[in-house]
């Protein structure tokens, strides 16, 4: 009886153990999600911008068999994807190079990940727009509708220095985009005259003023930088990254097609 009572709560510790973590993961990923739920006075636009965006959809490179298992065989991760293709390029054909010879061929710093700490939106990251409406001397209610005045351009950028800052800049859009299941880039215009269908009240006796801003990501990290070695010994080759160091970045990223509102009355 022992022995089954045993068994019994080895099997109930068993699936303690499986279910609880997840359970655990679901509920981090659901508060996650809500932090990153759009507010309600902030509107899409991309029916109405009178100037098209074009997305910034990063290519997603697939390293090949071959350049995964040269990544495999190194300790710090390599997710460049401009590291990834280099990689992909250079190891298709097998080594022309004969048996016996042995050599490094350097293939330069390089950026090798990106780790995110924290990622954030400031939903009034730039003001963008100011529509008023005098209502002081009026007797009834007027209402009032956002109209962009004129075109304007949202620019993101890393908020310090860094080289090779367009690899860095990619591992960290791709890291918010996978966060964030919102349209984003380094760059949106919003098209002068753009409108929007909802109406604001000024009532009779005051002076409304609605202020527009565009929202933008703000992402935080580390980027992981190594000397890269293409290392051969005889036919068979593997990478050697040396003289790994880490360094803090944060990088503003805009939301496409996304307008905040705020609506005041005096």
């Amino acid at each position: 009886m022992g022995h089954m009572n045993r068994r019994f709560c080895f099997v109930v510790l068993l699936i303690l153990l499986i279910f609880t973590p997840v359970n655990a993961l679901a509920e981090e990923e659901e508060s996650s999600n809500k932090e990153f739920e759009v507010p309600n006075h902030v509107l899409n636009i991309s029916k109405e911008n009178t100037f098209p965006n074009s997305t910034e959809d990063q290519e997603v490179v697939e390293p090949s068999e071959l350049t995964q298992e040269l990544i495999d065989g190194v300790d710090a991760a390599i997710e460049n994807p401009d590291l990834i293709k280099m990689l992909n390029e250079t190891s298709i054909n097998p080594s022309p190079i004969a048996f016996g010879y042995r050599g490094m061929v350097y293939i330069g710093r390089w950026p090798l990940n990106y780790k995110s700490d924290e990622t954030n939106i400031n939903w009034e990251y730039q003001n963008i727009n100011t529509n008023e409406l005098n209502n002081i001397g009026g007797e009834s209610e007027k209402k009032m509708q956002y109209s962009q005045q004129n075109k304007q351009e949202v620019k993101g950028a890393l908020t310090n220095k860094i080289t090779n800052p367009d690899d860095v800049k990619k591992m960290m859009l791709l890291e918010a985009q996978d966060k964030i299941k919102l349209p984003l880039a380094y760059s949106t215009v919003i098209g002068q005259n753009t409108k929007k269908e909802n109406a604001y009240s000024v009532p009779a006796k005051k002076y409304g003023e609605l202020q527009a801003y565009a929202p933008a990501v703000n992402e935080r990290g580390q980027v992981t930088f190594g000397e890269v070695y293409f290392q051969l010994k005889g036919s068979s080759k593997s990478i050697v990254v040396k003289n790994v160091t880490k360094q803090g970045i944060g990088a503003w990223v805009p939301i496409q097609d996304h307008v905040s509102f705020s609506f005041n009355l005096k």
